[in-house]
């Protein structure tokens, strides 16, 4: 029989403390959807959060999983990212079952999103932990009369002991996006090296990926598989940039990598009604 979770209060703020019966955990935010915290069962923290993240109403938060909707990066007239990681949602669910644990928050339009974005929507984002896995699930559903487009990320910061010692592999053979370059190459070897100023556009993505980190005793291998998402963004912002943001540390770089499940390269079209669904997978093996 499952139990139910009451909101508790994280970084002063509104959130669902997941805890499942193997003693996996995660910390949800109401404020962005935003899930700030990922141990699994008998495991370290695996998300990356800045020391320096601004926990504030409308500001995005630096690290965890951002939810990116309905505009990624710049890529259009809205703020960058969109408006979905700075909103407040609400609360549909959250409770303890049998085997895992499992929230569900809830992202509607309001006068405020209309005026930037005239469209009509309903955002679902469950989060559901067992074991040393995660799914993160984003639905979206139009809830108007017109179609509309959006595109989407899971904004995942995975954390690393030290970038020089990590690699991502599942990537031979894809062609992508460089937007550091500006124009479209293909990845010609099977592990990414990460180094320097690092942001990826993979498209079509079918396998899946794995984040290797070589240790001192160890070896830590984190899978990442999505579904519903054509594309997967590869990003670390390197020395310089990061150095230039006011909520990381100078070396932050070093300790991040974000591996997103996202639909970029061809916009999601929703006629009315009509609705989507994607979903990001994280296993600690």
């Amino acid at each position: 029989m499952s139990k139910p979770i009451a909101i508790s209060r994280v970084h002063d703020m509104d959130a669902i403390e997941l805890v499942s019966p193997d003693g996996a955990r995660a910390t949800l935010l109401l404020h962005g959807g935003h899930l700030v915290s990922w141990q699994p069962a008998g495991a370290d923290e695996q998300l990356y959060m800045s020391p320096k993240s601004v926990f504030a109403s409308g500001q995005a938060i630096r690290g965890g999983v951002p939810v990116i909707f309905p505009q990624f990066a710049a890529r259009g007239p809205l703020q960058r990212h969109g408006f979905a990681r700075t909103k407040p949602w609400s609360l549909v669910s959250a409770e303890q079952g049998k085997d895992d644990a499992l929230a569900v928050l809830r992202l509607c339009d309001d006068a405020a999103t209309r005026m930037f974005w005239p469209h009509a929507f309903e955002l679902e984002l469950s989060v559901r932990i067992s074991g040393r896995e995660i799914q993160i699930e984003l639905a979206c559903e139009n809830k108007g009369e017109e179609a509309f487009e959006f595109t989407a990320a899971l904004h995942s910061y995975l954390r690393v002991a030290d970038l020089d010692s990590t690699s991502l592999q599942g990537l031979t053979a894809m062609r992508y996006w460089d937007s550091v370059d500006e124009m479209e190459k293909v990845q010609r070897v099977d592990l990414l090296l990460p180094g320097g100023d690092l942001d990826r556009i993979y498209h079509r993505v079918r396998e899946d990926l794995t984040l290797k980190e070589r240790l001192a005793t160890t070896e830590r291998r984190v899978q990442i598989r999505q579904q519903g998402f054509e594309d997967a963004v590869v990003w670390n912002p390197g020395a310089e940039k990061c150095a230039a943001l006011a909520d990381m540390p100078a070396d932050g770089y070093k300790q991040m990598l974000c591996v997103e499940a996202a639909a970029i390269e061809v916009p999601l079209r929703l006629a009315a009604s009509e609705s989507w669904s994607g979903m990001q997978t994280l296993t600690l093996l």
